[in-house]
């Protein structure tokens, strides 16, 4: 692996090794005192954000700070894209100050993808070089270390995810959350459901490795897990359902709607969550809820893929 853009990319075995990774980052740095591992010592990682963020960016960046790595921050905002300058000439300068991984999150689906391309070289012996790119979320495309994460939480709760069948409910069209999961879910052997108001759902939807319904009622008896997802109220432009009142009600995860779970069914949400109107103020704070184990997890899943794309699979880093 030289980047993470997409969720697709990821094998069974691919997953599935990051996913290991990640618990054992978690266990080498239980009971330590100094949350310091050398993995990374003398790599340089940046974070390039052109949208807000608080658990993603916080996440790398203690990630990469965990694993001894010079972590710079670049904001768009007081960034040289402020005065005008393109996204590639930004890419390509933060290639030339000697980055070996840049996070990038962008509003345009696929711009991580381009980063890639544009930040590429090429040496003499036509081995292919440049910083690796990690794709912090792009548009409404893909996040996949959020897909990431969640799996390692599902599987901490449920064990083998192979058969789950995991319920992603809300604004699906506008999620990348969602899209991630569908396919990095699905891969690891589960059963995907998106419900959502047929309003929120994306053009080309029945491509995807998932079943569809608009009932959430009708499928939470029947789910090991239910993925409740952000309005994402920026994102609309136009009328995509009646009211606020109208889509709690028929798609809110209340407290009536927790009793249909199965008693070992889980409630997951990649945050921020907008209570009241998609997630009950007591399920957010229920036993149930994955929330603050999600962020944890967050975590080590980003020191495993820093790891993965920046060492390579020869060693466990968590060894170190």
């Amino acid at each position: 692996m030289r980047h993470l853009l997409s969720t697709q990319d990821l094998s069974f075995d691919d997953a599935t090794g990051l996913l290991d990774e990640a618990e054992r980052f978690e266990q080498a740095l239980t009971g330590r005192e100094v949350r310091k591992l050398p993995t990374l010592r003398g790599r340089t990682v940046m974070t390039v954000f052109y949208e807000n963020s608080t658990r993603t960016r916080v996440s790398f960046e203690v990630a990469g700070k965990w694993m001894s790595a010079d972590v710079i921050n670049v904001s768009a905002s007081s960034s040289s894209a402020g005065k005008g300058e393109s996204l590639r000439d930004t890419a390509k300068t933060l290639r030339a100050a000697g980055a070996d991984a840049l996070i990038v999150r962008h509003p345009a689906s696929g711009a991580a993808h381009q980063i890639a391309e544009w930040t590429a070289e090429i040496d003499a012996a036509g081995e292919v070089g440049g910083p690796s790119i990690i794709n912090a979320g792009d548009g409404m495309h893909e996040h996949p270390t959020q897909a990431l994460l969640d799996a390692l939480t599902l599987r901490q709760r449920l064990g083998s995810l192979k058969g789950r069948r995991i319920a992603i409910v809300g604004d699906i069209l506008h999620s990348r959350v969602a899209r991630s999961n569908a396919h990095l879910l699905a891969t690891l052997g589960a059963e995907v459901v998106l419900v959502a108001p047929t309003t929120l759902l994306p053009v080309g939807v029945e491509e995807w490795p998932v079943t569809v319904s608009s009932d959430l009622d009708a499928e939470l008896a029947a789910v090991d897990a239910v993925m409740m997802l952000r309005v994402q109220a920026e994102r609309m432009n136009g009328g995509f359902f009646p009211s606020s009142r109208e889509y709690s009600v028929r798609y809110g995860l209340n407290e009536r709607r927790l009793a249909l779970l199965d008693d070992n069914a889980v409630v997951l949400h990649p945050g921020p969550m907008l209570r009241g109107m998609e997630i009950g103020y007591s399920v957010a704070d229920s036993p149930r809820a994955t929330v603050l184990e999600q962020v944890r997890n967050g975590v080590h899943v980003r020191m495993a893929v820093l790891f993965r794309l920046l060492v390579g699979t020869d060693s466990s880093g968590a060894s170190q």
